[in-house]
């Protein structure tokens, strides 16, 4: 509603501001103004100092932009490819920042040299086949030198050797909650159809499957261990989602009837990604926001909001439904030490089935009344029964 009314606002500014500028103009009725709707040198200067000006301030809100918000770029990559991805993003990033400087520049310097004079004809040329050679030629090398080296990363980062030591997870994606499914000790993923979705079984795992005997799923946090490779099997429930893991340069589509996959090994635990020098900074930075709103939150009578701690977290990057903002699930990276011990406390998908049916079995037995015969004194019995006689 407020974003309407801004909306509403704002249309009607514009129509005011119009309303003005023809009320202005109706005053300037028998004033000495040239009304030929020709451009006259005069016009033509004013745009192309315009023109400049514009080029100026392109130039300075882009370098701005870069010193104002750079600190929101993710700079330290927690996963093994994130090196790689980063260097085809940043070479990206400079072939477009100096093509844009300079195609930028010569665009506006043109408009401004070759602006409108009285009596001043332009030079037609047919063509000129240096000229579209030359701006023809080099965006091919610049654009095919991009794509080859960007098929190469991306090759890298999705190749997975069978022979390699890997984990599986599956990441299964519904409107508007994660949940991971470890494929246990046999390293193999059991069966799963939507189908077979029941009670606590919310991934459909086919519990007769014996590779899904050792299955573990959990909806909390995602753990997972550091310097192992881990094959993220990805399955969606209803549409289209994407998981998204930012810190770990990761992202595939869920599409639903089918699994894509996504691989990358941890290089960072959770604690170390809290101890660098960039995000103990970020940490501080929002912190610094949240301990300024929190103060303004208690002045009007609600609770501050706690210290915010950095998490990675698995995200949804496709526009799902009315509550895709809160499509997020924790992800911890531990020490192997630390990931097996979590992982030995975690029952499996079998167990949790069978634990839920055999509560919901206890919970809908009759309740069976025993009735207990007790043993009755016949000698105090006939004392009372006995009448006294009272003087």
């Amino acid at each position: 509603m407020t974003s309407l009314l801004v909306i509403i606002v704002l249309l009607l500014v514009g129509v005011a501001i119009w309303q003005i500028t023809k009320i202005f103009d109706l005053t300037q009725v028998g004033a000495n103004r040239n009304r030929s709707q020709i451009a006259d040198n005069k016009d033509n200067n004013i745009q192309g100092y315009l023109m400049f000006g514009f080029l100026v301030f392109l130039y300075v809100f882009v370098i701005y932009g870069l010193f104002k918000w750079s600190d929101l770029v993710l700079i330290d990559p927690a996963s093994e490819h994130g090196a790689d991805y980063d260097n085809l993003m940043w070479i990206t990033f400079g072939v477009v920042f100096f093509v844009l400087a300079i195609t930028q520049a010569l665009l506006f310097y043109f408009a401004f040299k070759y602006r409108g004079e009285e009596g001043k004809k332009a030079v037609y040329f047919a063509d000129n086949d240096r000229l579209e050679f030359i701006w023809t030629i080099i965006p091919v090398f610049v654009l095919a030198g991009l794509i080859l080296y960007g098929l190469y990363t991306w090759t890298n980062i999705m190749f997975v050797d069978e022979d390699e030591d890997v984990m599986y997870v599956e990441l299964y994606a519904k409107q508007f909650a994660w949940t991971a499914r470890y494929s246990g000790k046999d390293n193999v993923l059991g069966k799963a159809n939507v189908r077979l979705i029941e009670g606590i079984n919310t991934t459909g795992v086919d519990l007769e499957d014996p590779n899904a005997q050792d299955d573990i799923v959990t909806t909390t946090e995602l753990h997972i261990p550091k310097g192992k490779k881990i094959v993220f099997k990805l399955r969606s429930q209803d549409v289209l989602h994407s998981a998204f893991m930012p810190h770990f340069r990761a992202q595939m589509n869920c599409v639903p009837g089918m699994v894509t996959q996504f691989a990358f090994r941890p290089i960072m635990t959770t604690d170390e990604m809290r101890q660098t020098e960039h995000m103990i900074e970020k940490v501080h930075n929002i912190n610094k926001i949240r301990s300024k709103k929190s103060t303004e939150l208690v002045a009007n009578g609600e609770s501050p909001l706690d210290p915010y701690t950095f998490d990675y977290l698995l995200l949804c990057n496709k526009i799902c439904g009315a509550s895709h903002y809160n499509m997020q699930m924790k992800i911890v990276v531990d020490t192997p030490e630390e990931y097996q011990n979590w992982l030995k406390d975690q029952p499996t998908i079998v167990k949790t089935v069978a634990d839920e049916k055999a509560a919901k079995a206890a919970e809908s037995a009759p309740v069976v009344t025993v009735t207990v015969a007790k043993k009755v004194d016949s000698a105090k019995v006939a004392a009372i029964a006995t009448p006294v006689a009272v003087k």
